[in-house]
């Protein structure tokens, strides 16, 4: 079957103004300029989101296979047609139940994998993370995931200042895992030093972390300079101000700086109060903290709304698009199936008019 949608169609190479996307099947098969379109909606690749705990009222912290495709089917609707379910720090016994039950959601495509936000995280940095959960990593408790997961698990986020951190990021890399730097107190040399592990992800940057200093810049001077680091940008006006939004996409640059949502259960749901990794949330004004000391805890956020800050900041469209999709794909080693409008790609394509909300979400060739 084959399905044509025409409208301002966003490549990686720029915008074709009068386009239209040629889809066979589950595929991509041609992007044309089509003289006869006439001020179309905006085609855009499905979003990546690389870290997401929920939304729509589900969760993905608690290893439930209900509530995980309840949570992956709301940001689905609002364009996201790969993410990972991310965990926050949990016990060991719990981080195996989770891998296990999500393992044939991942085999089904519902989900690209999973993230594990914790728990090896520094005390200090924990943010809206359980501290009852910290805990040094473990080379043999990963190791043990690891072959558990059976290519389930896609990236994992770590602490480089606590003891066994360099091992871990090791080992993790060494199985085709990626290795985050997030939650930190870390100075600069130290996540440097888990650069040179091979960490290359930069989780929620500037969230979680020592603050930058003239004279100990930490890990998010390091991070942002790192060339073969991604960066993640929680752009929801709440974790970082236009004005550093704006300043990280252009330091980092399109190629490096990844949009998230880092989005809990409440995402989309009315205000009012929520669970995160065992704790209480209070969501007011679609903000959400933690009831017992106001840290902020995760997002509300969706990645059409991610789309809409970048570009409300100043990021131009197909900048934007690339930091939603292209890039985070890069990320997680997926941008040869998804993440761009390119002929051979998974037809993931997304529909939004010029307020850039969603009208249309494809996702293998197939409209929601």
């Amino acid at each position: 079957m084959t399905v044509r949608v025409s409208g301002k169609v966003v490549t990686p190479n720029g915008v074709i103004r009068q386009g239209c996307v040629e889809v066979v099947d589950e595929r991509i098969r041609a992007i044309a300029e089509y003289p006869s379109v006439r001020d179309g909606h905006w085609i855009v690749p499905g979003f990546v989101d690389i870290h997401t705990h929920g939304g729509g009222g589900h969760t993905f912290t608690t290893g439930d296979v209900d509530a995980a495709r309840g949570a992956a089917a709301f940001h689905l609707a609002h364009g996201t047609t790969t993410l990972l379910a991310s965990l926050v720090s949990s016990p060991y016994d719990l981080m195996r139940a989770a891998t296990a039950a999500y393992a044939p959601l991942v085999r089904e495509g519902v989900l690209a994998g999973v993230h594990y936000e914790g728990p090896y995280l520094s005390t200090v940095r924990c943010g809206a993370q359980n501290p009852e959960f910290l805990r040094d990593p473990s080379t043999d408790e990963l190791a043990d995931l690891i072959e558990l997961s059976g290519g389930t698990l896609r990236m994992v986020t770590i602490a480089p200042e606590r003891d066994g951190a360099l091992e871990a990021v090791k080992l993790l890399v060494s199985h085709g895992i990626v290795a985050a730097v997030g939650h930190t107190d870390a100075t600069y040399e130290q996540t440097l030093a888990a650069v040179a592990a091979g960490a290359c992800v930069g989780t929620h940057l500037f969230n979680g972390m020592r603050q930058p200093h003239h004279r100990e810049p930490g890990p998010v001077f390091a991070l942002l300079g790192a060339p073969n680091v991604f960066c993640e940008l929680v752009a929801d006006g709440v974790h970082l101000h236009d004005g550093t939004l704006a300043f990280a996409a252009q330091t980092a640059g399109p190629d490096r700086a990844v949009l998230i949502t880092d989005a809990m259960a409440a995402a989309g749901m009315a205000d009012g109060e929520y669970e995160l990794g065992g704790q209480s949330v209070t969501v007011a004004d679609r903000v959400a903290r933690l009831t017992r000391d106001g840290s902020i805890a995760g997002s509300t956020l969706t990645m059409d709304a991610a789309l809409r800050q970048a570009v409300g900041a100043g990021v131009s469209m197909v900048d934007a698009v690339r930091m939603a999709a292209t890039t985070p794909a890069r990320a997680i080693g997926v941008d040869d199936r998804v993440g761009a409008l390119v002929p051979g790609r998974r037809a993931d394509l997304v529909v939004l008019d010029d307020d850039l909300r969603v009208v249309q979400v494809m996702r293998a060739g197939a409209w929601l």
